[in-house]
């Protein structure tokens, strides 16, 4: 075993000297924006199959979802075969997929979309697929070959792997991506296990930093980690004021181009309310999270897709800055309603959430977040001009966010 270990030690040495100097030689980058796109998870589990790939693809067009920027087709866990084949390769699964990825990929980029599959860091996936650990080399390379654009790499057959810490097994990967001839982009999934914002922008282009989240707005029966540094990181849900919460402590270690993930969207897949669906939607937006919708996309309410396909909001999410808004306390009240702010090109932009199921009244004064005298105020949802440019002083609804663009 000790022999085994120092000679895999060896070869990730060896590996990532040469990703290096591929970085140097002029490696190109995938993630200058926080990725947008649609996974089968939320609504379809291990189910997907080719059926509802071909319909995804057609309705990327026809609900305008290509249009405002959503690129990435993504498959989830299930697509694989529960084996590999006689010599070690990955294979889809031939019922679900019986024209392999290879073609379904060249089927996505005729669309001018982009494919992305599932892996795992461990030796099973979490519907017990075949995982990658040991065979990084081999499945990035399979995957290059097939034409694949994106792999979101998760921590389920970790379990079996903890000999190792994440950051070797998810670095294996990006390695062995970065040696696969193809720029395949890096969506690392470790659940927040081990404190990924301190180490999970060296390696992916994106990287989780939480559990699951749920079809809860506020339920927290089932989310042990209330904040970020809670020790329990595991496998554990967490509603959508939840993962906000914990991103008041997080969100200044993004850095462009490795994007804190909050997990995939849950509007128009949960019985959310406009209000709800909005405030979901503008956090993951001005945090900079990839946006992934995981609805069925057939199923999708009129207030759902409006949601989703808000320019203005996407617009934040998009900015060449990069900046995520940062949770300002001074201006919030515990409890009741809370404040975020960031830069954005030509101001600023700030988020005001109504933590309460009842209407509040609240004052903001602009100037006090120090971040430049306001020329003119615009909140995005309603698309309304602030008279008073200065300050805002009106009620939000039940967990209602209003998302300003301030001009300076």
């Amino acid at each position: 075993m000790g022999r085994d270990h120092q000679l895999f030690s060896c070869r990730l040495a060896i590996v990532a000297i040469l990703t290096f100097a591929r970085s140097v030689l002029g490696g190109t980058s995938l993630a200058h924006k926080p990725q947008m796109g649609w996974n089968a998870w939320n609504a379809f589990k291990a189910t997907v199959n080719y059926t509802i790939v071909q319909d995804v693809m057609e309705r990327f067009d026809t609900l305008g979802l290509k249009e405002v920027g959503y690129e990435y087709v993504l498959l989830d866990d299930g697509w694989a075969s529960y084996n590999r084949t006689s010599d070690g390769y990955l294979q889809a699964n031939a019922t679900s997929f019986p024209k392999g990825i290879e073609a379904l990929a060249q089927e996505v980029h005729a669309k001018g979309l982009k494919l992305g599959l599932y892996g795992d860091s461990g030796h099973y996936t979490c519907a017990w697929r075949p995982g990658s650990w040991g065979y990084e080399e081999r499945d990035a390379q399979t995957f290059a070959s097939w034409g694949v654009d994106y792999l979101k790499y998760d921590n389920c057959g970790g379990f079996q792997s903890l000999t190792e810490a994440p950051q070797v097994r998810f670095g294996a990967m990006k390695n062995a991506l970065a040696l696969s001839g193809r720029d395949i982009f890096y969506s690392v999934c470790g659940w927040g296990y081990q404190f990924p914002w301190h180490w999970g922008g060296d390696i992916g282009h994106s990287y989780r930093m939480s559990g699951d989240i749920t079809t809860s707005f506020t339920n927290e029966t089932e989310c042990q980690c209330k904040t970020a540094y809670c020790l329990n990181t595991g496998y554990a849900g967490c509603s959508v004021l939840s993962i906000i919460n914990k991103m008041k402590e997080i969100s200044q270690y993004q850095t462009q181009g490795h994007w804190l993930d909050m997990d995939m969207l849950e509007v128009g897949n949960a019985n959310f309310t406009l209000n709800q669906q909005q405030t979901h939607f503008a956090f993951w937006a001005a945090l900079k999270s990839p946006l992934i919708i995981g609805a069925d996309l057939s199923k999708l309410s009129n207030d759902s897709l409006g949601v989703l396909t808000n320019t203005a909001i996407i617009s934040v999410n998009q900015d060449v800055l990069g900046e995520p808004v940062t949770y300002r306390k001074a201006q919030s009240k515990e409890g009741l309603f809370q404040v975020w702010a960031g830069n954005v090109e030509g101001g600023y932009v700030v988020l005001l959430l109504n933590e309460k199921s009842y209407p509040q009244t609240v004052f903001l004064s602009f100037a006090s977040l120090g971040l430049g005298a306001p020329q003119q105020v615009i909140e995005l949802w309603s698309e309304k001009t602030l008279q008073d440019a200065n300050t805002f002083n009106g009620t939000l609804g039940s967990y209602q966010t209003h998302v300003f663009r301030v001009q300076t």
